[in-house]
């Protein structure tokens, strides 16, 4: 969701009314029938909250439309609506009223929650960001004919580019693309700061899920550099792998991640019965 001139009502413009502040929280969101086949609908309905209030367009102390109202709006029932706001209030995100409507808590300074539940969550997490984009060319990786089952050597196509968030370099991207993946895009294709949904729209590639890795690491002098931050700095290095609806290794992305500017939030069900 794009931050639009939807005007956002805090706690300085008092007296603006409850009911004012859902209504324009209710435009920002969009409302349209949720589907089961798209995934949980709590998880959908928790990233459709999340992205406003992380673009900004939804203020700290902006009053979100009630329970029943979400309900309506996205076709789903009250403990779908209860899950996806209890969800949003772990994270920090939203402050729950006894007998009133939620309201946008104020955020945590330094620290921007990365979740992987579904596609539609990882692409929520970069809605504030903007894609640099250094350099696209064939490069060589041990790494990538690893998981692409290419023989050693073998030419990858290498994008390269750095993440901004406020004009300031918050994490380092590397994406490879097998041969047959990658000669079918130019830079211009990646236009998008979500990287495998560009590729899903230019190729028509249609994306099933992704393995995704994470470790701590700590950066050295040259992604000091790149990231504004000191070396020896904590690094939250990822490894995601996507793969197409046919099981085929479609892209893999290597990031860098300052530590001081991202925390992972993952929820787990209970699935012991």
């Amino acid at each position: 969701m794009t931050a639009r001139k939807i005007k956002s009502f805090g706690p300085a413009e008092d007296p603006v009314s409850d009911a004012q502040q859902q209504a324009a929280a209710l435009l920002a969101l969009k409302p349209q029938v949720l589907l089961r086949a798209q995934g949980p609908l709590y998880r959908q309905l928790a990233s459709r909250l999340r992205a406003p209030i992380d673009a900004g367009v939804l203020s700290p102390g902006s009053a979100l439309p009630k329970e029943a109202v979400l309900a309506s709006e996205f076709g789903v029932s009250l403990i779908t609506v209860r899950q996806a706001l209890r969800d949003l209030e772990g994270e920090g995100l939203i402050k729950k009223r006894t007998a009133k409507a939620a309201i946008v808590a104020t955020p945590h300074q330094g620290s921007k929650t990365l979740e992987f539940q579904s596609f539609a969550a990882i692409a929520a997490s970069s809605v504030d960001r903007r894609l640099v984009i250094k350099s696209y060319r064939k490069e060589s990786s041990v790494l990538a004919c690893e998981v692409f089952a290419l023989p050693p050597g073998t030419l990858c196509y290498c994008l390269r580019a750095v993440l901004l968030l406020n004009e300031q370099p918050i994490t380092q991207s590397t994406f490879y693309f097998p041969p047959a993946i990658g000669s079918r895009l130019k830079r211009g294709d990646f236009d998008d700061v979500v990287v495998f949904r560009a590729v899903q729209r230019h190729l028509g590639i249609k994306l099933s899920r992704a393995q995704i890795k994470v470790r701590a690491e700590l950066a050295d002098e040259s992604l000091g550099l790149a990231l504004d931050c000191a070396p020896g700095a904590a690094i939250l290095a990822m490894e995601m792998l996507y793969f197409s609806s046919t099981g085929e290794p479609v892209e893999l992305t290597l990031s860098k991640n300052r530590g001081d500017q991202f925390s992972i939030t993952h929820n787990a069900p209970n699935d012991l019965v």
